[in-house]
């Protein structure tokens, strides 16, 4: 009896929820239809701006509160060969002494830090078991809403036939656009989330730039000083230079006085090299005991925080 009641069961739905607004006021709206998903989902690059991490927590507390699961996931590595352990986006471009994927010209932080945690999470995660034995697929929600932008993207992501996930966009069977989205999120009493982006992302606009804390500023510095001396098509995480904005971003910082010439100029000395060395002397260190990227990344930004 209870086999046969299990066979008739409706697949569970997921939430891809990535903390903006077309995500959020698919969310919010669903909850209004009695429709919420049962499970949200969402994967922590490590390096989201700071209102971001705000705002996701906003929105926790209004899930919490409604009974609705939900979940942030990350991405680990498993092996570090002779470097020191990194968690984050921000971590291993540092350790790498490179740039985000997009400033390389390609398109693979989502998947490396945003899809591949989640799929990894549903694969453990009981009910998609369940699911997958009576032949089956997760049912996963995205937010693409009706406007050109995600019309473009979702034309791709529905090419791609999923063994495993049945993803479906409610927002464009709605018809609903990107102001649509702000309007119902506005209508439920919730302030309208920021564009969700890693703070160093080679798409952030000038904009967001002047925006950003001093120290995100700090490790954008960082960041293009460390990869600097291995880059040899682009410039730094805007790519090229146009008419409009430099190709590297501390061009524009340093232009538009976000920070102290001095500052910025002592990041590039100092930072890349201090950085090696810690590298150097982590790597002879039994990997149980060895201190972590994140761990310099919290002295860097102590340092600097001391020094103003």
């Amino acid at each position: 009896m209870v086999d046969s009641i299990l066979a008739g069961a409706p697949p569970p739905v997921v939430l891809a929820y990535g903390i903006g607004v077309d995500s959020t006021a698919l969310l919010v709206e669903l909850e209004a239809r009695g429709e919420a998903p049962d499970l949200v989902l969402s994967a922590d690059p490590g390096a989201e701006k700071p209102e971001t991490y705000e705002y996701q927590k906003v929105m926790a507390a209004w899930m919490e509160a409604r009974g609705i699961p939900y979940e942030v996931v990350r991405y680990v590595p498993r092996r570090f060969k002779h470097w020191p352990p990194y968690y984050s986006i921000l971590s291993n471009v540092l350790t790498n002494a490179t740039l985000p994927s997009i400033s390389m010209g390609r398109h693979s932080c989502s998947l490396k830090w945003k899809v591949a945690p989640q799929d990894a999470f549903l694969k453990r995660w009981a009910p998609a078991q369940a699911a997958w034995a009576r032949g089956q697929k997760v049912i996963r929600l995205i937010g693409y809403d009706a406007s050109p932008a995600d019309s473009r993207r979702y034309a791709h992501a529905a090419t791609i036939d999923d063994p495993l996930f049945d993803c479906r966009c409610p927002l464009r069977d709605w018809g609903w656009t990107r102001d649509r989205c702000i309007a119902r999120i506005v209508a439920a009493g919730l302030p309208v989330p920021p564009k969700s982006s890693c703070f160093f992302c080679g798409a952030i606009r000038p904009d967001e730039v002047r925006a950003l804390p001093s120290w995100c500023l700090r490790l954008i510095v960082l960041i293009e000083a460390r990869a600097a001396p291995r880059l040899r098509t682009v410039e730094g995480l805007w790519r090229r230079s146009t008419k409009t904005k430099p190709g590297r971003i501390t061009d524009f910082i340093r232009a538009e006085l976000l920070l102290p010439e001095a500052e910025i100029a002592s990041i590039q000395r100092d930072a890349p090299t201090d950085l090696i060395r810690f590298q150097d002397a982590a790597g002879i260190v039994p990997l149980a005991e060895r201190p972590t990227m994140e761990a310099w990344i919290d002295s860097f930004n102590a340092g600097l925080k001391e020094a103003a």
